[in-house]
């Protein structure tokens, strides 16, 4: 049974991503996977069930990395305490993890293709490109900033500049890499730059 609906997810995603969510019907995934729709629907009531259930894996792996590499898994308002313990090297080999996640998983890379395909025409897969990709890693980034600058670890400064700062050249290498100008060194570069990010602002190097 669980084989069967990570199939059907993993078909519907791959076709999500190609197609657009809006453009993909319960029927075309089960032609995809050569069921029946009323054997789709033993598995899934619905596509948004298809959907959420998707929704709900990329948000369990996230949880599962955060905890992985010892850095903040739920939000600042519901767990502060991990957030005034984050170590700048968990933190950057969190970052590069995420770049892999993002960028080498099928799962996860197609899941960020049909949000950026669809945020421009569906106003939920809008906000959830920004919470997922954009604006929710920011936020992340900034409460850890500043609590990393209350601790002492950091040189006081703009929390909010410096996650942008911090934060821009991951999403630059993600978005490039689903192009022909991806970087075959992309992950060495990404490394370079948290290393001079840590450099220039942190109060104790911790490399």
């Amino acid at each position: 049974m669980a084989d069967t609906r990570e199939q059907i997810a993993m078909t519907a995603l791959r076709l999500f991503a190609r197609d657009g969510y809006e453009a993909v019907s319960v029927s075309k995934i089960a032609g995809e996977l050569g069921m029946t729709k009323g054997a789709l629907y033993r598995h899934y009531h619905s596509k948004r069930d298809i959907f959420d259930s998707i929704v709900a894996r990329i948000f369990e792996l996230d949880r599962e990395r955060a905890q992985a590499y010892a850095v903040p898994a739920e939000s600042f308002a519901d767990t502060p305490e991990p957030y005034r313990k984050t170590e700048l090297e968990n933190l950057k080999q969190f970052t590069l993890a995420q770049y892999r996640f993002w960028t080498e998983d099928e799962f996860t890379s197609n899941l960020r293709k049909m949000l950026a395909l669809e945020q421009y025409r569906n106003p939920e897969m809008n906000e959830r490109y920004h919470n997922c990709i954009v604006g929710g890693p920011v936020r992340y980034m900034e409460d850890i900033f500043r609590e990393m600058m209350a601790a002492g670890t950091l040189k006081k400064n703009d929390p909010r500049q410096l996650a942008i700062e911090y934060f821009a050249p991951l999403f630059l290498l993600i978005h490039m890499s689903d192009a022909d100008i991806g970087d075959a060194d992309a992950e060495r570069r990404l490394s370079e730059h948290i290393d001079r990010f840590i450099q220039n602002n942190a109060v104790r190097i911790h490399l």
